[in-house]
């Protein structure tokens, strides 16, 4: 009857905890194991163990599937799931394993050590009595681990210091898998000594980083869980250690230098790799001290050795990403026995467990990025662009105070061709590829404009999978070091130098596309300021075009724009800005829709593959085509146009609807910008007689003199062009007009009087003394832009001939002008009737004028 009892009592205990426990980690991870191994029988669970090793762990999907551990292989074992054993004859372990107090529990566990050891040093008696404990115990491997000199005073003296260290490992009530929360900190029954639980998202369960290998086995007064290795007494801060580690002077002096090391001796539960003095004698001697003399990055450094997660060894069995305080993150890996960080075995000695936290000592100092020069931010595949920085002389223009963004190409970017480039001319490319600002990606902006050190602006394209300077686009990888920000770009870096149409010009192969360009008049298109996207044909697009055909093209405008147009679109558009494999629609100024994508990194324009893609320009884009661009639904209502297109284009049927006309596309799509600014008199208040001036850059200088009350009224003008025509708008005739006024310019002022001084030539010398001869009392020069008045004495060593000196010499009028006004407009208006120009009116007073330039 009482066994009976004790298996009913088991059995709801075990039920009950599977129930309640459904949301732990260590409890799922088991439930997994148990399906696994399903196929094997009841209660039978799946487990790995490491090759070469005892070691054994009730797996996540990525170990099992990855079939290692650490990055080592693991072989697959089938045993009871804790709480059950065999029976003969019968698949699976259908049969509940015996209760029985504490002590007994050790013996069913395999734990016999700790019960031997808990025999001698009279714990057995307790254990066995009244009471509800939990008994973290060591395995009888963890006994044969423990330091030979440790393990013999507890053995030598089992009263009093075994006793006490196997009361360090227990609980005064009973406390499952499900109830050790990541983080929690239990009371041991030795002189309430701390034990800090973590709970990890794999499944593993530490206790002062001490991994629970097989829980939760049910006693009548507790529970026991098997852990792999003999609990420590801990009592200090990370702090505290470093404060007294020799090993530790140089992170000890990094630490207070940066005011971190107080914030180690807060409560926690930080993990800090600690670099010890030998791996920060191997760092370089520039490096240490620039860092250590920097306190921002000082502070950066030691910060990115601390976690703010306690993780021991035993929880990592793959690589995991963790968040330093200095907020960038470090890889923590395991490669069999040993830890990695970043990949690298650095590790000297693990697990040290304090009471906020663990150290890990590594033999390596990692260095942030925030700590770090803009150029060191380079890595394996910027080698080349490191390199070629420091060989042309370019890295020690980049100061450590300084602020920077270098826009680093990857290796594979730099042909041979390059390479081999005189060298300045190779700086000069370089240079290209330092902007003198300190710029993140997530300031970057369409239509930025960067400026480099070598003093070219750089524009800046964003598109919806892609950022692109110039015609090249970012790939991942941009960092920010201590002065500045690095972004990896796939190709070299080539800033725009001419406009659209001075390529099309320069380049033989787009002569018969410009010829057609020009005689449609949209040169102005491709030469103004603004944002295109060309498809140029190259000439094999128009094999078998004639000089009659040019000329029935040519004598159609309306058709030729439509065509022409049909090969423009707004905007700056990059090839490799595309996101591959994706099509993207773009709008040309002739109406029709374009079909872009690329294809192992080639455009396709409507199918076409583009020959030559991303030829940039001060106004826009290039992509070279070897077929003329044609709308599919436009259709062609002219016989000997149907006749030329079919020569030309042959991969598309073009629509013939007879009589059908192309609709007129004016030219109000793109327009001059207008700049104006205010121009300032300058003001002489030396001669009453001379109030102001003002001057005009315009013509040649001449000699003259104005009297005192005379006045002068000059004219500079273009006379205006209108032009008239009348066009069909929806059925009814519109009178369109097109006006362009160039300049007019009215000066006027009473009593003027000014004096010209021209060096060099005998001949100007004497025509300025006759001048000098008549009343005249001062002399005015205007030299590049500066107005002056000089005194008799300086009139009389420019006599001498220290005026050879001056060799630029402009206009000048003194006095109160009325008007300057310079305009330079054109517009094109529709459905609008005929303006009249008016002239410019006459303004009074004296206050300043405007001037408007042409941009």
């Amino acid at each position: 009857m009482k066994i009976f009892f004790l298996f009913t009592f088991s059995t709801f205990l075990l039920s009950a905890f599977e129930q309640a426990a459904a949301s732990a980690h260590y409890d799922k991870i088991l439930t997994h194991s148990r399906i696994r191994a399903r196929d094997q029988g009841p209660n039978v669970c799946a487990l790995q163990q490491v090759m070469g090793t005892k070691k054994k762990y009730f797996s996540t999907c990525r170990n099992w599937y990855q079939g290692a551990i650490c990055g080592k292989k693991a072989t697959v074992l089938y045993e009871c799931c804790p709480g059950y054993m065999k029976m003969d004859g019968m698949r699976g372990c259908p049969a509940v394993a015996p209760i029985d107090h504490v002590y007994g529990t050790l013996g069913i566990v395999g734990a016999t050590s700790t019960q031997q050891y808990s025999d001698i040093s009279k714990l057995r008696e307790e254990i066995e009595g009244r009471g509800s404990f939990t008994f973290f115990a060591p395995s009888n491997e963890a006994w044969e681990q423990l330091n030979s000199e440790i393990h013999r005073n507890l053995v030598d003296n089992v009263n009093i210091e075994l006793y006490n260290a196997l009361h360090h490992h227990m609980v005064n009530k009973r406390i499952l898998t499900k109830d050790l929360k990541n983080g929690m900190t239990l009371v041991s029954m030795y002189n309430d000594q701390k034990l800090l639980i973590n709970h990890y998202p794999n499944g593993v369960v530490t206790v002062n980083c001490a991994r629970v290998i097989h829980g939760n086995q049910i006693a009548t007064n507790g529970v026991v869980h098997v852990v792999d290795r003999v609990l420590t007494a801990i009592g200090n801060t990370i702090q505290d250690f470093i404060e007294v580690e020799d090993d530790l002077s140089s992170l000890r002096a990094a630490a207070i230098t940066s005011d971190v090391l107080d914030i180690l001796g807060r409560p926690g539960h930080y993990t800090l790799f600690a670099p010890t003095n030998e791996a920060f004698e191997r760092l370089p001697r520039g490096v240490l001290e620039r860092i250590m003399g920097d306190k921002v990055a000082s502070e950066a450094l030691v910060k990115f050795h601390i976690l703010n997660t306690l993780q021991c060894s035993e929880a990592i069995t793959g690589g995991a990403v963790y968040e330093t305080l200095e907020g960038n993150t470090v890889e923590v890996g395991c490669d069999g026995e040993s830890l990695t960080v970043n990949g690298v075995k650095m590790v000297k000695r693990k697990d040290i467990v304090t009471s906020n936290g663990v150290i890990h000592l590594i033999d390596e100092v990692l260095i942030p990025d925030s700590a770090k020069q803009v150029i060191e931010l380079g890595g394996a595949q910027q080698s080349t662009f490191k390199e070629l920085v420091a060989q042309l002389g370019l890295a020690s223009s980049l100061r450590p105070e300084g602020q920077y963004t270098l826009l680093a190409p990857l290796n594979g970017a730099f042909s041979d061709d390059t390479l081999r480039m005189d060298q300045r001319l190779l700086k000069t490319i370089l240079q290209n590829h330092i902007i003198k600002v300190k710029v993140g990606l997530n300031e970057l902006y369409n239509g930025q404009e960067l400026e480099t050190i070598g003093g070219k602006l750089l524009r800046v394209f964003v598109y919806r999978t892609a950022v692109c300077i110039e015609n090249s686009c970012m790939v991942r990888g941009s960092k920010e070091g201590r002065n500045g920000f690095i972004h990896i770009f796939r190709q070299i870096i080539n800033p725009a130098e001419k406009t659209l149409h001075e390529m099309l010009r320069n380049d033989k192969r787009f002569s018969v596309f410009l010829s057609l360009v020009k005689a449609a008049d949209l040169d102005d298109v491709l030469s103004q300021p603004g944002e295109w996207t060309l498809f140029v044909p190259t000439n094999d697009a128009f094999k078998g075009l004639t000089d009659d055909d040019k000329d029935i093209l040519i004598r159609d405008k309306n058709a030729l724009r439509n065509i022409l147009l049909y090969h423009l679109t707004q905007g700056v558009f990059i090839g490799s800005g595309f996101e591959p494999g994706v099509t993207n629609i773009l709008k040309t100024i002739q109406g029709g829709k374009l079909y872009l994508k690329t294809v192992n990194d080639t455009l396709l324009v409507n199918e076409l593959k583009s020959r030559e893609s991303d030829l940039m320009a001060t106004n826009g884009v290039i992509h070279v085509i070897d077929k003329l661009l044609y709308p599919a639904d436009l259709p062609v209502g002219n016989d000997q146009l149907l006749t030329i297109l079919k020569k030309l284009i042959k991969y598309i049927q073009i629509k013939f609807v007879r009589d059908s006309t192309f609709k007129e596309i004016p030219l109000t799509f793109y327009k001059i910008n207008i700049i104006e600014s205010n121009v300032q008199p300058i003001i002489r208040k030396e001669d009453p007689s001379i109030t102001q001036l003002t001057k005009l850059i315009e013509g040649e200088p001449e000699f003259k003199i104005v009297r005192e009350g005379e006045t002068i009224t000059k004219v500079i003008h273009g006379e205006p062009i209108i032009k008239t025509y009348t066009k069909i708008i929806d059925g009814r005739p519109v009178e369109v007009t097109e006006k362009k006024v160039t300049e007019e310019r009215i000066i006027q002022g009473p009593e003027i009087k000014y004096t010209r001084i021209t060096a060099g030539g005998s001949d100007n010398e004497e025509k300025l003394k006759k001048l000098l001869e008549e009343e005249v009392t001062k002399v005015t020069k205007f030299i590049e832009g500066d107005g002056h008045l000089l005194e008799d004495e300086e009139i009389k060593r420019l006599l001498q001939g220290a005026g050879t000196e001056y060799t630029k010499v402009t206009k000048v009028i003194e006095g109160e002008p009325q008007i300057i006004e310079r305009e330079i407009k054109k517009v094109h208006l529709e459905e609008a009737p005929v303006r009249k120009v008016q002239p410019t009116r006459r303004t009074q007073g004296g206050a300043a004028r405007r001037r408007t330039r042409l941009a």
